[in-house]
């Protein structure tokens, strides 16, 4: 539980396609929690550099562009949707193109520090499952409850591959198995906040699970940990 407070943090970890922001947000709606895909958050700040056309490798004027920009995590009947100076860009956000973006700006302190504190806020004053790649470890170390959810990378190429398709893109799996290959190292190495297993993170893997065997996993786990911390 947090110190502090009567509100329970669930904090998800994990690699670019687990499957965390969508299993948590099952989870929250089954348990009673808001889910805060902070990663939908770092994709609303890509976007945003990718439309405005700034180069992402420009710290500086990534940086300053968050004081222009107004994201929130919402709820609707759908989940959560996540607004960028009042448009839902949900669907926006998810366009492959923008998981460059999303990782690059996600290593820079002031992107971070804008949206750190949003996070924290809203964890003070609710119950919440927040999944990313640093929620355990910087955003909410004080979580009661710690789950690492990973697959292997060409497991998570073929979800991937699959899903895209389903959406009528044109993509390659072997392309999507080295775009995820190469988030992997830059989110575990980059110097602010590297993705790492917290200790007391509970470790699920479902490389070789389906949705709903993965979701089972996930769900037995929270609800251990919940009389555990109650």
């Amino acid at each position: 539980m947090n110190s502090g407070t009567s509100h329970i943090s669930i904090a998800i970890d994990g690699p670019s396609g687990a499957g965390k922001s969508t299993m948590a947000d099952r989870l929250g709606r089954e348990f009673g929690f808001l889910h805060v895909d902070t990663g939908a958050m770092y994709r609303a700040v890509g976007l945003a550099v990718k439309r405005r056309g700034i180069d992402v490798k420009d710290r500086e004027a990534v940086e300053a562009l968050c004081g222009e920009l107004d994201i929130r995590a919402e709820l609707s009947e759908n989940g959560q949707r996540t607004v960028l100076n009042g448009e839902d860009v949900s669907k926006a956000i998810r366009e492959n193109s923008v998981s460059a973006y999303a990782s690059a700006v996600a290593a820079y302190p002031g992107v971070r520090a804008f949206l750190l504190e949003l996070q924290r806020e809203t964890a003070r004053t609710q119950n919440v499952i927040m999944d990313g790649r640093d929620i355990g470890t910087v955003v909410l170390p004080d979580a009661g409850i710690k789950i690492y959810l990973t697959a292997s990378a060409r497991s998570r190429a073929k979800r991937r591959f699959d899903e895209l398709r389903e959406r009528g893109e044109a993509v390659d799996e072997e392309e999507i198995l080295r775009e995820i290959e190469a988030r992997d190292r830059a989110d575990s190495t980059r110097e602010i906040a590297p993705l790492t297993r917290h200790p007391d993170a509970v470790l699920a893997d479902t490389s070789w699970l389906s949705f709903e065997e993965g979701y089972s996993l996930l769900r037995k786990i929270v609800a251990e940990e919940l009389d555990r911390v109650r």
